[in-house]
């Protein structure tokens, strides 16, 4: 049986849920995968009003959407960063507040674990995001780096997610960290680094996204073989590397989209990430959770992109055989 195929939101937060559950509907995919910001979900009404749930439900109900997942990728941003006017874009102004990096900080906390909860009301098991990292800025050792400081970053992780993980334990919720470049883990040996730092609890996890694999030079399907038992939620997005000797994978300051950059995200199917490879290795590991659609092409049309994607990604998935193509010999000579 086919994986469903989703589509995740935060990148249209400025269109109405209503809006976006039709056109998610209409674009063929299975189901549907909520930024916690805009009104496609939002953690306090969640836990504030009783029948907020419920409704949302109806909602994507009407449109025949499969939700298996929320995400909240912005808050956990501002939980290791170290706070600065750049977090204010991207924050709700409640967690926000007067923008002293301390209080954003406990406030992004609280709003992290009140996701859990709001994750058990709407009745996902998963919540897939950000962390941050305090050590980032460290990633190129110079002036020289210590290790005792790179030590340090692992263990404020532990230090700060460790209470949020136990609310997420509590309401039998995982936390998907995404693998990306600006959080604690963004390749293999970071992410096994960032399990052991939390003893390796359950609760965390990876939300799997090969586009930020694929440019920095590492093969996905690595880390699909390295945590087996630890992908809880998988994103489909591509990538692309431009190295015309001009710039390099650092990108030269320059923003999506801008055509001298050394690399850039794809819409699924248009860039150079092996999916078929990728599929063999969730097959391999019995992955059966949403592939869902993180989109973003700053080339392309997001409404044809998004149909485009789904198309793709339903004809890439495939169930894994339940017999060896030659078992017809074994049996013939039994």
């Amino acid at each position: 049986m086919a994986r469903p195929v989703t589509l995740f939101t935060g990148q249209w937060a400025d269109l109405p849920i209503e809006r976006m559950a039709k056109l998610t509907h209409e674009f063929g995919y299975d189901g549907i995968e909520l930024a916690c910001w805009g009104d496609h979900f939002e953690v306090p009404r969640a836990l504030a009003e009783p029948d907020y749930c419920r409704k949302h439900r109806d909602l994507l109900n009407r449109y025949g959407l499969q939700c298996k997942a929320i995400s909240a990728h912005l808050v956990g941003q501002a939980i290791l960063d170290p706070i600065d006017e750049r977090h204010k874009a991207i924050l709700p102004d409640y967690v926000w507040g007067d923008g002293n990096p301390a209080g954003v900080t406990a406030r992004a906390i609280e709003e992290l674990k009140n996701t859990a909860r709001a994750a058990r009301e709407f009745g996902v098991g998963v919540v897939n995001g950000f962390t941050g990292s305090s050590i980032w800025h460290l990633n190129y050792s110079f002036p020289p780096v210590p290790p005792k400081m790179i030590d340090a970053g692992f263990e404020l992780l532990a230090e700060r997610f460790n209470p949020i993980l136990d609310v997420f334990a509590e309401c039998g919720v995982k936390f998907a960290l995404e693998v990306h470049p600006t959080e604690i883990a963004f390749d293999l040996h970071t992410a096994r680094r960032a399990l052991e730092a939390l003893g390796n609890r359950e609760e965390f996890g990876f939300n799997f996204d090969p586009s930020h694999l694929h440019w920095q030079g590492v093969d996905p399907v690595q880390f699909i073989r390295e945590f087996p038992d630890r992908i809880y939620h998988v994103h489909i997005k591509d990538a692309i590397t431009k190295l015309d000797g001009r710039s390099g994978i650092l990108a030269s300051h320059l923003n999506f989209g801008d055509p001298r950059r050394g690399w850039d995200f794809r819409s699924p199917g248009r860039g150079a990430v092996n999916f078929e490879e990728i599929i063999r290795a969730l097959n391999d590991i019995g992955y059966q959770g949403p592939l869902s659609i993180e989109w973003e092409d700053s080339g392309m049309d997001r409404e044809f992109g998004a149909r485009e994607a789904c198309q793709f990604t339903k004809k890439l998935d495939f169930s894994p055989s339940a017999r060896a193509f030659d078992q017809a010999f074994e049996e013939a000579n039994a």
